[in-house]
């Protein structure tokens, strides 16, 4: 592939993704995010619907940007 390709796809990469994306946010601060209680967010994790979870340690978990955005997405509707 020539080099300008490589460059033009790069930057279509690029576009696809925030620079946050990769930023992972502890379960509290996920809650705070979408105003949801501690006990809604784990009902939401326990059900099957909620984002991807990043396991950071053991006993400790995480969502990253992408995936909160990619589940908002998922959960929006329009006009009621």
């Amino acid at each position: 592939m020539p080099i300008q390709e490589l460059r033009r796809h790069r930057q279509d990469v690029d576009r696809q993704f925030h620079p946050d994306d990769h930023r992972v946010l502890s379960f509290r601060q996920w809650c705070e995010l979408n105003s949801i209680s501690l006990s809604t967010g784990r009902r939401i994790l326990a059900s099957g619907s909620g984002p991807e979870v990043t396991q950071l340690s053991r006993r400790r978990i995480g969502i990253t940007n992408r995936s909160n955005r990619a589940w908002q997405a998922a959960h929006t509707r329009g006009e009621v």
